[in-house]
This record gives C-alpha cells, sequence and structure tokens, in this order.
C-alpha cells in the first residue's frame, strides 16, 4: 500500500448554502470537482493522509483578529464559521500533532479581510487564516508566524492585519497590483513603525510562468524565511496564478504548484482563490497534497497542458531577477530604513480609504499607533463608512508592555457614544474583547 512520507491532514468544506450569486466564480464547485478527483484518484486510501471534519469556530475567536461592524453575525453566515473552522481543525491536528501537515480546503475565502469589518472584499468576510493563527497562539503559546501567500491577488487584508506585529512574517507573492484587484502590494508596502519589514511584497508581472514563480520563491521566499525563523509556516494558497484562471494573467501550472509547496515545506495550507473550476482545481489540489505527504506528484497534468504555450518570455524573467535583488536588498537594510523613516517619534499615523468591491461600502480610516521598543504597540483605527457607520477600534497586542496597555484602556475609556456609535477593545493581553454602543 502507498504511504505518505509526511502525515497529511485535509478539510473539505464546499460551503453548498453560500454564493454571492448562482453565476459567480466563488461557488461551491471550486470545491467539488477537486473532492471528485481526489475520490478518483484514491488519495483517501493512501495511508497517512487523513480526512477530518471541520469545527466551528466560536465568536471570540472571530474577535481576537476582527471588529466586526456591528457584530459578527452582521457580517458573517454560517459558512463562515465553519470555513474558518475547517481550518482551525488542521491547525489543531497539527499541533496535536496528529498529522505534520495539514490542508484546508474550505471556502468562504479570507485574505482579503482586513482587521475592521463593515462588509465583504474581494469575496472575503472574515480572514480565515488569521482566525485560525490567533487561536493556534492563544491555545498553544505559538510566538512567530510566517504567512506565505501564493494567491494572484494581493494578500491585503492579512497584510493589514499584521501590519504592526514583529513576530509575524507576512510574504505575498501575487500579480503586480497595477495590472489586478486589489491595486496594492508594491514593494515599499513594508509594515509599520514597530513591524518595519515584516512585511514583504512580491509583485510579479503578468505572463510569470513556474519558472518566475520558482525563482522568486527559491531567491526572496526561503531566504527571508531562514532569516525569520518562524515557529509555524502557513501557506494561504490561491490557486488563481493558473494559466487557465478566467479572471487574472499568470502562467503557472499543477506541476508549478506542486513543486511550490515541496520548496516552501509549510506546516499548514489553506485555500484561497481559483476560479478554473474544471480545467486546474482538481488537478493543482492533487498536486498540492501529494507534495505535502511527500508523494511523487510528477504524473500530474492538466488536460490542455502545453509548456510550450506558456513558456516565460526573456523581459519577464530579466524583470523578476531584478525585482528579487530589490526586495533582498530592502529585507537586509530594513533596520537602518526604519530608524530614518520614524526616528524618535512618539506615535504613528495614517490615512487610509478602503472599498468593499464584494458589497459596495467605502470606508475611511483614521489610525494611530504608538511606536514602542518593547512591544508591536497598541492601535486606534477611527473607522466610518458610507452607510452611516461610525466606530472606534482599539487594539492591544499580546505581549503589550504595561504602558502600551495603559494608553490603550485611555483611547477606550475616554471614547464616548456621542462621538462613536460603536467603541470596541481588543486586548490580546487578557484575551478580552470590550464594547460600547449597541
Amino acid at each position: 500500500m502507498l504511504q505518505a512520507r509526511h502525515k497529511t491532514g485535509l478539510v473539505f468544506f464546499p460551503a453548498f448554502d453560500w454564493a454571492i450569486s448562482p453565476s459567480h466564480p466563488e461557488r461551491e464547485e471550486r470545491l467539488l470537482y477537486t473532492q471528485d478527483q481526489v475520490s478518483e484518484e484514491g488519495i483517501f486510501d493512501i495511508e497517512g493522509i487523513t480526512e477530518y471534519k471541520p469545527d466551528l469556530v466560536t465568536v471570540q475567536d472571530i474577535r481576537r483578529v476582527h471588529f466586526c461592524v456591528p457584530d459578527p453575525w452582521a457580517v458573517t453566515t454560517e459558512s463562515h464559521f465553519i470555513s474558518a473552522g475547517g481550518a482551525k481543525t488542521i491547525g489543531i491536528a497539527v499541533m496535536e500533532k496528529q498529522v505534520k501537515k495539514g490542508f484546508a480546503l474550505v471556502r468562504p475565502p479570507g485574505h482579503h479581510a482586513m482587521r475592521v469589518v463593515h462588509g465583504a472584499r474581494g469575496f472575503c468576510n472574515i480572514n480565515i487564516e488569521a482566525v485560525m493563527i490567533e487561536y493556534l497562539r492563544q491555545a498553544y503559546g505559538v510566538n512567530k508566524v510566517a504567512i506565505v501567500d501564493t494567491d494572484c491577488h494581493h494578500g491585503d487584508g492579512t497584510q493589514d492585519i499584521y501590519w504592526h506585529d514583529p513576530n509575524t512574517l507576512f510574504i505575498s507573492m501575487h500579480q503586480n497590483g497595477r495590472t489586478l484587484y486589489p491595486g496594492t502590494g508594491f514593494i515599499n508596502e513594508k509594515g509599520g513603525p514597530n513591524a518595519y519589514g515584516t512585511t514583504v511584497n512580491i509583485p510579479l508581472p503578468p505572463q510569470t510562468s513556474e519558472e518566475g514563480f520558482l525563482y522568486a520563491t527559491e531567491n526572496i521566499v526561503l531566504p527571508i524565511l531562514n532569516d525569520f525563523k518562524p515557529d509555524i509556516i502557513i501557506n494561504s494558497a490561491g490557486q488563481d496564478n493558473h494559466y487557465g484562471d478566467p479572471i487574472t494573467n499568470m502562467n503557472f501550472s499543477a506541476q508549478g504548484y506542486a513543486k511550490l509547496t515541496e520548496m516552501l515545506n509549510a506546516d499548514i495550507a489553506v485555500l484561497e482563490g481559483g476560479y478554473s473550476i474544471e480545467g486546474a482545481l482538481p488537478y493543482m489540489n492533487v498536486g498540492i497534497i501529494l507534495a505535502m505527504a511527500g508523494l511523487d506528484y510528477s504524473k500530474v497534468r492538466e488536460p490542455d497542458y502545453d509548456p510550450i504555450k506558456i513558456r516565460q518570455k526573456q523581459d519577464v524573467t530579466d524583470f523578476i531577477a531584478r525585482l528579487s535583488g530589490k526586495v533582498m536588498s530592502g529585507w537586509l537594510g530594513r533596520e537602518e530604513e526604519k530608524a530614518k523613516l520614524y526616528g524618535k517619534k512618539e506615535f504613528d499615523e495614517r490615512d487610509r480609504k478602503i472599498f468593499y468591491d464584494t458589497d459596495s461600502i467605502f470606508e475611511k480610516q483614521q489610525e494611530t499607533i504608538r511606536i514602542c521598543a518593547d512591544c508591536g504597540g497598541t492601535l486606534r483605527i477611527d473607522s466610518s463608512s458610507d452607510r452611516g457607520t461610525h466606530i472606534l477600534a482599539v487594539h492591544i497586542p499580546r505581549k503589550a508592555c504595561k504602558k502600551c496597555v495603559e494608553q490603550g484602556y485611555q483611547w477606550y475609556e475616554s471614547a464616548t457614544q456621542k462621538n462613536f456609535q460603536h467603541v470596541f477593545l481588543q486586548d490580546r493581553t487578557t484575551d478580552a474583547y470590550l464594547k460600547k454602543g449597541k
């Protein structure tokens, strides 16, 4: 009997009762074809590959990560609780050493959901990876986490959540934001003043093929992971870089995804995008599963695979080589650059305008972070939307120093409902969540 070299856990949740519309690319068939392919290939007959059923996350799990306006029930459905729960289930299986690696093949996806949630962005309501990660930190004491986002779209929600966290490395390898939603993810986006450099963006040009993705992985992603030395690696495993995807412009293949998975050697993968429902997803997911399990994936091929047709052009190759040098230079010089940017400031501020493309909501944010040499810094977010909602959200990080805890409570307690409809506080030092307002 065939046996996995690495015990691997899988969770499937197609979300039969959740879709943006019956014909929308983000629909249940994304996973149904994969489930059929996995069964036909006999994946579950392989010794060491185990299927788990997804549990649900709790409201407290969501509140560790998000400020949902006005509450989690207003911006989620049961499917969101189960999708995030599938990621959490796999995370628990890995931490409990039931399996060596795990893959949550779940939907709805999550990497466009930011810390403040007024509605859906990029098909995402809550950030299922972040919910899983913060549960693992709370339950198992995990500290340093690396997230490698290989979705074709920049993981702007995950970036936002971990922008100020020095213990979370976020690397996003995606199609250049000048050519694709959400229009972000450029190399100058490197994180806030207390976590500068721990956000790493790799914006690849359209028509990048396996050669480019694997080059960037070998020459940027792996060296930075080796420097950071995370306790656990999470792959935000979007599959819309495929040459057959209807909403992107890349030339990756199932073989390429499997090789990338092998190179990353992530502990946990969580499905994100990917909309070539019949011609790509079943083959890519089989390749990823085999690679995670340490099995031969060399025979995995799409029916229309033609390596000549998707061969990378020389100008794309040259661009990626130059990009790699710039990104690595930024990583190695991050401390010096941080000192020049922030000096001895006590606070830093930024104003942001955020569009929720799925729900057509416009949000304005005024963000204030306490610059701190001892922790990630307490964060204050003044957020208003064109739906008439105005909230204040205060985040105290997990390892906050005494001054940052005091600052967070001062911001929370001084805020009044005269100025804000809702006032929220996440105190991660005690796992507490407070709210003023209805």
